[in-house]
């Protein structure tokens, strides 16, 4: 598959599907005078799947995908090919706050840039932005099912195939962009060969599919530059002077992906299902054996506090592997911590995105 543009550029544009109405979609376009902002976003989801399908994707196709085994998030969003100053290039309409988790890590934390999107500019892959000569701030013609000059907000990376400008939902309705004609699927369990065939078995032969897995090994390095402890004042440096200080032959980057995936940062402490607890999500059981005061106050250790969860973790993960200063220990202590090689592979390939983004 050449990109969304090439399959969906064969169905022709439309506004909305027969019977449906015309969804406002949250932000309102700068011609209606308002300030859209973005709000930060809670995690990063790795995709491994792009799903493209020309007539667009019905809501009990999209309800049976999220019931399929193995899919833990999906998200959809419309698009098209359209032109952008007489260019053509494969354009999809998002809704900002949902689709700013699912791209890397270094895009995601960028607000401004997602405050533009969500306020009604259009933004742009690197390469796209390079090869239009694209100027923050300008406005171009975009002309799909109808024409509107937009404004653009900036370029980033978006590391997914085919997909140039993006846009939020009120403008995606204002070019008659495709509804729903793509997904992105995270299911870092099933192969992609079993989550191929889920897929096709549910939506027929003329989906398009594009793998977007990873499969993320990172060697084991020692931290650089730890925070000073009295200084902590973000989850960067607890991770940074944990690493340093409980074990020095493990990536800092580690332990931020595990603190991501398990809680988004302290977002969701849990319960989980079996029972894990705090922005590591130990289970009681290993928090008893393995919990210390680390950075908190001096006394019992407390699970719910990163000042001591994270020390914890990773004292923990150099005992089951990390301190060796091999892939293959570090790989092993990952998996100790949450017995699935999908988990060690997200782990890792999330923990490159910090190593890139921080060093």
């Amino acid at each position: 598959m050449a990109g969304i543009a090439v399959v969906v550029g064969m169905t022709g544009l439309h506004a909305t599907r027969p019977g449906e109405s015309n969804p406002d979609g949250g932000a309102r376009s700068p011609a209606s005078g308002a300030v859209a902002t973005a709000s930060a976003f809670s995690g990063i989801t790795l995709p491994d799947l792009l799903v493209v399908l020309p007539a667009g994707l019905t809501g009990p196709e999209l309800s049976r995908l999220r019931a399929t085994r193995g899919i833990r998030k999906l998200i959809s969003f419309d698009g098209a090919e359209i032109t952008v100053a007489g260019h053509p290039a494969s354009v999809i309409g998002v809704k900002p706050g949902q689709f700013r988790s699912w791209v890397p890590l270094g895009t995601a934390s960028d607000q401004s840039l997602w405050t533009r999107l969500a306020a009604g500019d259009f933004i742009a892959g690197t390469t796209t932005a390079s090869a239009f000569k694209l100027t923050p701030a300008a406005k171009y013609k975009l002309s799909g099912k109808s024409a509107v000059r937009v404004a653009f907000g900036g370029s980033a990376q978006l590391a997914i195939a085919g997909v140039d400008l993006v846009v939020n939902e009120t403008l995606s309705r204002r070019l008659g962009l495709v509804r729903e004609v793509a997904a992105l699927i995270s299911a870092p369990g099933p192969s992609m060969t079993s989550l191929i065939t889920s897929v096709r078995r549910i939506l027929g032969q003329a989906v398009k599919l594009v793998s977007l897995r990873r499969s993320g090994e990172l060697t084991a390095s020692p931290a650089s530059s730890p925070a000073v402890a009295r200084h902590i004042s973000n989850y960067i440096q607890l991770f940074q002077e944990s690493a340093a200080r409980y074990c020095p032959s493990l990536s800092w980057t580690v332990l931020a992906a595990i603190g991501q995936i398990e809680s988004g940062d302290g977002r969701n402490v849990g319960p989980s299902s079996a029972g894990a607890l705090g922005p590591m999500q130990f289970l009681p059981s290993t928090w008893a054996e393995w919990g210390i005061d680390g950075f908190g106050p001096k006394g019992t250790p407390e699970v719910m506090n990163p000042f001591d969860a994270v020390p914890s973790a990773a004292r923990y993960l150099c005992a089951a592997g990390a301190s060796s200063g091999t892939a293959a220990g570090l790989r092993s202590a990952i998996f100790a911590y949450n017995h699935a090689d999908w988990y060690v592979n997200e782990v890792l390939t999330l923990a490159a995105e910090y190593a890139a983004e921080y060093r």
